[in-house]
């Protein structure tokens, strides 16, 4: 066995660990907090670092806290569950601040006060692994270990996903550990409407009538739409009820009513729906849209911000890259009779200049791009006649890296920045920016 050595912890990384150093070398501490002395273990060795496991807390942080769940440390679904949900906040605060300065060597003229929602019970998307295991006589069913993600971490609740689902774990473990194809399920993804969660069991072999029974039956008493994957995205489809339906509603603000849209069940769709919505009132505050503008969303998915912004303006585009989702976003609009709305399909990491829409003179820019962000688009947009644009983002340095973009070339100042807890008690930093010319 490996010996323990006593450290002071004296900083976090970005992921939730503790960093130290031995024989001066980097150490992280999976479960240490910054300030903390502690007595740790190695648990793994590279070249330039090595991996460690708190063996007993010596002098604990204020900012500890008793984590709610009881597999904190073993499951990898959260990491800071140890730490009050202030310190949360400021640590990531703090993350995207050096972002700016370091990678954008830019810094907002006001912070934004961070936004904040339920921290228990929020997450209505995501996916979970399935695992038969011969050794334990039976099949788990989870996220994977944090220390070693080739498991399956032993779960029997969790605290974070949505209730109907989260406090069904076991019984869905149980579920799947009952049916003949039992080793052939890999994984089950799952995604909450406002009244409907759906389970999307991808299976590697076909099912037997038994099994498909046994699933639809599940559903039927646990009140789920089931859903099997026994291939590709493509090849989804419902089991039970035979057309189930998912859609969420969102208020467009300004005494301008909801908007319902529906989704799929791998469409992406925000994580958090609670956050989702405090979100779109944020950055609508942000926007400041007018009667007379015309605004453009760029990676505008299903049209979750697209949609209630073309309540309350001239007119507005929505571009993605996912035909589906494009296709969802324009049924949504028409559902909800939205006809100044507009969208097109584009891969926004080419060059669109060529474009009908990139070519338009839009008053205003709504950017929510992936972790890669959206330097691509800006080589050619915002166009002199764009004064304002709001910046989702769910990756600080992409974030920072495009606000230098926008201020040395663009003209633009950062007018404001602040983070949303959109993933609570894990690492995950979600921000929004203001800029403008």
């Amino acid at each position: 066995m490996q010996a323990a050595f006593e450290a002071t912890i004296t900083d976090f990384t970005h992921d939730g660990k503790g960093v130290t150093r031995i024989d001066g070398k980097a150490v992280f501490v999976s479960g240490a907090l910054q300030d903390e002395r502690v007595e740790l273990r190695i648990r793994k060795r590279h070249r330039n670092y090595d991996e460690a496991d708190v063996v007993r807390l010596l002098e604990p942080s204020p900012h500890r806290v008793e984590p709610k769940c009881p597999h904190f440390g073993q499951c990898g679904g959260c990491s800071l569950q140890h730490l009050d949900p202030g310190a949360q906040i400021a640590m990531k605060q703090r993350v995207l601040a050096e972002n700016f300065t370091r990678i954008g060597k830019v810094q907002p003229e006001s912070w934004l006060p961070p936004l904040t929602d339920q921290p228990w019970g929020y997450r209505r998307k995501g996916r979970l692994s399935v695992r038969a295991v011969p050794k334990k006589g039976r099949v788990l069913v989870g996220f994977r270990e944090e220390a070693n993600p080739r498991y399956v971490a032993d779960i029997g609740r969790c605290e974070v996903i949505h209730p109907a689902l989260g406090e069904r774990i076991a019984a869905l473990a149980e579920l799947i550990g009952g049916l003949d194809a039992a080793s052939d399920i890999a994984q089950i993804e799952f995604a909450a409407g406002d009244d409907t969660v759906a389970l999307v069991f991808r299976h590697l072999k076909p099912l037997s009538e038994r099994d498909r029974d046994a699933l639809a039956g599940f559903g039927r008493e646990h009140g789920f739409a089931i859903y099997l994957q026994p291939g590709g995205i493509s090849s989804v489809h419902p089991l039970w009820p035979e057309q189930p339906r998912l859609a969420f509603t969102l208020p467009a603000g300004g005494g301008a009513g909801d908007v319902e849209l529906e989704f799929q069940p791998l469409d992406f769709v925000q994580v958090n729906a609670g956050m989702n919505r405090r979100m779109l009132a944020h950055a609508m505050d942000l926007l400041d849209p007018q009667p007379g503008d015309r605004m453009l969303d760029l990676f505008c998915g299903l049209g979750n911000f697209t949609l209630p912004i073309a309540r309350r303006v001239a007119e507005v585009a929505g571009v993605e890259g996912e035909h589906g989702l494009v296709e969802r976003a324009a049924a949504n609009a028409r559902r909800n009779g939205i006809d100044n709305a507009r969208f097109h399909v584009a891969n926004l990491f080419e060059d669109q200049r060529g474009t009908e829409w990139a070519r338009q003179p839009w008053d205003k820019l709504l950017l929510d791009p992936p972790r890669a962000g959206a330097d691509k688009v800006l080589e050619y947009l915002p166009h002199k006649a764009t004064r304002r644009i709001v910046y989702v983002s769910c990756h600080p340095a992409s974030l920072a890296r495009d606000a230098g973009i926008l201020v040395e070339r663009h003209g633009f100042r950062l007018v404001s920045a602040g983070v949303m807890d959109m993933f609570p008690h894990t690492a995950h930093v979600e921000s929004i920016a203001l800029f403008e010319r």
